[in-house]
């Protein structure tokens, strides 16, 4: 594999690709799946794309990724008509392991452009026309995309959905993967520090927030969400995105703030904390360290083998005992290059907790009076032992 191009924002190494590549042409010959098909317009929840090539789908651009068993990728993205090139079987540099670049100026704004990436990846399957074809995240893949092939030349193959072929490999992270990991969770703690750092009466949610994404941005993030939400002291609420987050901040305010974004590297954390322009309240005190129990309580369940569905179940009865409303949403879950990755701890999950799979635990609910929570990401190392990945301390910050 040629050196990797300068122009890419911290790549995984070689030896990182080669292993993931192997794991998962290993599966496939195990479930005889001829090729692999992953598509994504995203980087919040495209991680297919990405965990494969080493480049994220973005801007709502298409990109979709050909995976053979026994032979380099073909990626499609946004280009000019036409667009058609050979690289050398180990890629340029910037598309390791890519064989061949295609592209087309589809959009999905534009209806008529939503068969374009489907001729093109008709093209790049022509030798599989009778094959095993596995999809990867049915719910990212566009309709258009599948229907285009089952009504064309791929009207013989069989689609399959691989998602459960793959997904055990994606979440299991590598000693390389998790060093990138641990530095997602430091750029946290250091935009988190600066938020609260820099608030104010008179700044708006937005302003505070921005303040965190510009610190994630410097230390190397390339995407994220910088949820928030403000309210006099002792109010009840929710984290909301950039469009509510409209509201000055006065004195005696309380304030949270979701750091959410991806590390340098591409790998997703999520750190959540609370802050008052003066004193909280006894009774934020009190929820504040009934959430962390909350949070430990759940750590202990956190074994190599546990069945997501139990941890849910115990912990929805944990709460109910405590008085506190059971869990509707998700409770915690897997993070990588997706932003919620599998295992998802609910009732519906089917993949089991292994070793060296981190989370982000993030009990939350709200009162009458109260809107309390506590977020952070663990990891279940190797030796099968919990360690919190953040350094921010676990309270709620005193401003006044």
């Amino acid at each position: 594999m040629p050196d990797v191009s300068d122009r890419v924002n911290h790549p995984m190494p070689a030896r990182e690709l080669e292993r993931r590549w192997s794991l998962i042409r290993s599966a496939m010959q195990d479930h005889a799946i001829d090729v692999l098909l992953a598509q994504a317009n995203n980087d919040f929840m495209g991680g297919y794309v990405k965990y494969l090539t080493d480049l994220p789908a973005t801007n709502g651009y298409v990109q979709t990724v050909v995976f053979p068993r026994d032979e380099p990728m073909t990626v499609i993205g946004q280009g000019a008509f036409g667009l058609d090139q050979r690289l050398p079987p180990e890629g340029d540099g910037v598309r390791r392991g890519v064989a061949r670049q295609m592209g087309v100026p589809s959009y999905a704004s534009a209806h008529y452009t939503a068969g374009y990436d489907a001729e093109l990846a008709a093209k790049a399957l022509g030798a599989y026309r009778g094959a095993k074809i596995g999809m990867l995240g049915t719910a990212a893949i566009s309709f258009a995309l599948i229907d285009g092939l089952k009504r064309g030349p791929l009207a013989g193959a069989r689609f399959v959905d691989a998602s459960d072929v793959v997904d055990p490999i994606k979440a299991v992270k590598s000693a390389d993967e998790l060093e990138f990991v641990r530095h997602a969770a430091a750029v946290q703690d250091a935009a988190m520090q600066a938020a609260i750092g820099a608030i104010k009466p008179g700044m708006r949610e937005l302003e505070v927030a921005a303040v965190a994404e510009h610190v994630g941005h410097d230390l190397g993030s390339e995407q994220g969400l910088f949820l928030s939400f403000s309210a006099p002291a002792g109010s009840p609420g929710q984290i909301v995105n950039r469009h509510l987050q409209g509201r000055v901040l006065r004195e005696g305010d309380q304030f949270s703030l979701l750091v959410e974004n991806n590390g340098p590297g591409g790998f997703y954390c999520e750190l959540g904390r609370t802050a008052v322009l003066g004193k909280a309240t006894a009774e934020m005190q009190e929820q504040q360290a009934f959430v962390l129990e909350a949070q430990r309580f759940c750590l202990d369940l956190l074994k190599p083998g546990a069945r997501p569905d139990a941890i849910w179940d115990a912990y929805n009865r944990f709460m109910r005992e405590h008085g506190r409303p059971e869990e509707k949403r998700v409770h915690f879950h897997g993070q990588g290059y997706d932003m919620v990755e599998r295992p998802l701890i609910r009732f519906d999950e089917t993949m089991p907790v292994e070793k060296n799979m981190y989370f982000a635990l993030h009990p939350a609910f709200s009162t009458d009076r109260t809107y309390s929570w506590a977020c952070d990401n663990f990891l279940l190392d190797s030796n099968g032992d919990v360690e919190r990945l953040h350094r921010s301390p676990q309270k709620i910050f005193e401003l006044g």
